[in-house]
């Protein structure tokens, strides 16, 4: 997943009312963005978006709108953007991480370029079992899907330790490859 899609991510959930397709608005312009005016003469083949890009496979414009598409339907389905204020627990400058919990997700992103981190330890508020609700690391999203899951059902579980970390109440560790987020939602509260 490209970084500024993970950046958009970010920017949807821990800030109010931002919208997912601000960092990254290029999509549908694949050579640049040109409004009718004077000097192109008055031209709009530039000023639009151009949807039939996703369905050339040499591009990756496809990848970014299944992203698009999957932050839209985890805010209708979470109620994100309606929801009080994030929660930030963790920004480590030299690691490139931020986790955050909003409206009882826990998210986690990993910006570094070439870093990934095996068992991370992140706090969490609420203890239990917590599984992967959105994984931009999928091959969906043009990612590598780094995350396995030896599991038979397909739901990889992260389980909390009562041990404090980062003024949350309990903690957990998880892998996060580079360059990617996680959201992880408490298993017994995940909305179908």
């Amino acid at each position: 997943m490209d970084i500024r899609e993970t950046y958009a991510c970010t920017l949807d959930s821990e800030l109010e009312s931002v919208l997912v397709d601000l960092f990254h608005n290029e999509f549908g312009h694949p050579e640049w963005l040109d409004f009718p005016r004077e000097g192109n003469g008055e031209l709009y083949h530039y000023a639009r978006r151009q949807f039939n890009l996703i369905k050339d496979d040499l591009l990756r414009y496809k990848f970014l709108f299944k992203f698009d598409a999957a932050m839209i339907h985890l805010d209708t389905k979470y109620g994100i953007l309606n929801s009080p204020q994030a929660y930030v627990s963790l920004k480590h400058e030299g690691d490139k991480v931020c986790v955050f919990e909003r409206n009882g997700l826990l998210f986690i992103f990993n910006f570094h370029p070439t870093n990934s981190f095996p068992d991370y330890k992140v706090g969490v508020e609420t203890a239990g079992e917590y599984q992967i609700v959105l994984n931009t690391d999928v091959e969906e999203f043009g990612g590598f899907s780094r995350i396995t899951d030896p599991t038979k059902d397909g739901k990889l579980s992260f389980f909390t330790n009562p041990d404090p970390w980062n003024n949350r109440s309990n903690s957990l560790f998880v892998y996060i490859p580079s360059r990617t987020a996680l959201i992880l939602q408490l298993k017994d509260k995940i909305v179908a």
